[in-house]
């Protein structure tokens, strides 16, 4: 990977929620880089970073102007990272504009390169629209999202000043990235993100800013010699904590607890009760889950605190010994209750799932899954493998 300073090194994603952070590092972990990722903005950038930093920022969960001032600091603290990536939602959930903005002032690039699509998960931009599975993304169940509801799918009205670049308009992209500013690029299929790519000579001269489609894209560039990373004991009894309220990921809680040994509970206002029932149960997969009905923020919130404190007594009391959390903002609180500074990131065994091991006093498996994402049978699949022995070189 060349880079027009040779003072850069690095790689950094800045991402605004924790599922984020492990999209945007996972395919730079599969394509040989070590990597790791952080709960929270650090005091200061490393001195000689190496390898990949993942960011969670938690500006998902702010307000606009908060979210900007963070973001803006966050791309200031890293500006000198090797190649620069900042990731959004590839639904457009959270604020997309005002950080895209705040990213570009901080990060000191001239140029931002902006590629939302994620084909592998049927959301593609055509002619600057953003599309899950065809529909337009604000008419589709992300519309309804209780905390971060899409209102708008055309990246020209989110970014009036951006220009915008359609698939295989390579000259005229390169052409733009030489001039300077805010370009949207249209793609529909993994090889419409590699060609952006490539078509950029030296990475570090734009901030890009994208979905794991992206990451994906920037990764097979970047790709180099496997990084050496420890393969986890296999589970005796993982914790399945869910805090999305997604469909999809209650789809995949109802057919995980239709096992016959699969056992848990839904949280309340009150921890105690929670852990002395889980504590009590047989079963070797255990469930923790707020309420299917969607709650106000307020109420949410209170019970994902609820959750933390759970997790946070069973796994010190050894009663379970990984787990498996789905949704961003639940892995948010509840790792970080934990005592974790980060996750050391191992792969990414399916589109939208990180696992690695937490970094902290408690260095437990975890598996970390986007809330939107997967079949109905994610779940069952994410309890099998962090119970089986791991093959250390099946990430290489």
């Amino acid at each position: 990977m060349a880079f027009r300073n040779d003072t850069r090194s690095g790689i950094t994603i800045l991402a605004d929620d924790l599922t984020s952070a492990g999209d945007g590092a996972a395919p730079f972990r599969r394509a040989g880089h070590d990597a790791r990722i952080l709960l929270s903005t650090p005091a200061a950038a490393p001195p000689h970073p190496v390898g990949v930093t993942a960011v969670d920022l938690g500006t998902r969960a702010l307000d606009e102007e908060a979210a900007g001032i963070r973001t803006w600091r966050a791309a200031r603290l890293f500006a000198d990272s090797g190649l620069l990536l900042k990731t959004v939602d590839s639904t457009l959930r959270g604020h997309v504009a005002t950080e895209v903005r705040a990213a570009w002032a901080g990060s000191r690039r001239r140029t931002v390169v902006i590629a939302p699509g994620f084909p592998a998960e049927g959301r593609v931009t055509v002619r600057g629209i953003q599309y899950v599975r065809d529909v337009p993304v604000h008419e589709s169940e992300f519309a309804r999202d209780p905390a971060h509801p899409v209102r708008c799918s055309d990246l020209a009205t989110l970014l009036p000043e951006a220009a915008l670049v359609e698939p295989h308009q390579e000259a005229e992209l390169l052409e733009l990235t030489r001039s300077g500013g805010l370009i949207v690029c249209s793609t529909e299929t993994d090889g419409d993100l590699d060609r952006v790519v490539a078509t950029v000579p030296r990475l570090d001269d734009v901030l890009w800013v994208g979905s794991p489609g992206l990451a994906s894209a920037l990764a097979r560039r970047c790709a180099r010699a496997d990084g050496a990373a420890s393969a986890p004991v296999p589970a005796r009894r993982p914790l399945v904590v869910v805090g999305s309220a997604n469909p999809a990921t209650r789809r995949q809680l109802a057919a995980l607890r239709a096992q016959v040994d699969v056992q848990g509970l839904t949280v309340s206002g009150d921890p105690e009760p929670a852990v002395k029932a889980l504590s009590g149960l047989t079963a070797p997969v255990l469930t923790l889950q707020t309420p299917d009905e969607r709650r106000a923020p307020p109420t949410a919130r209170a019970l994902v605190g609820s959750m933390a404190a759970v997790v946070r007594a069973l796994a010190e009391e050894q009663t379970v010994d990984a787990l498996i959390v789905t949704g961003g903002e639940t892995a948010a609180t509840v790792l970080p209750a934990l005592g974790a500074s980060g996750i050391r990131l191992l792969d990414e065994p399916e589109p939208g799932v990180a696992r690695g091991t937490l970094l902290g006093r408690l260095p437990l498996p975890v598996l970390i899954k986007a809330g939107g994402f997967g079949d109905d049978a994610m779940l069952l699949r994410l309890c099998d493998l962090v119970r089986q022995p791991t093959d250390p070189g099946e990430h290489a």
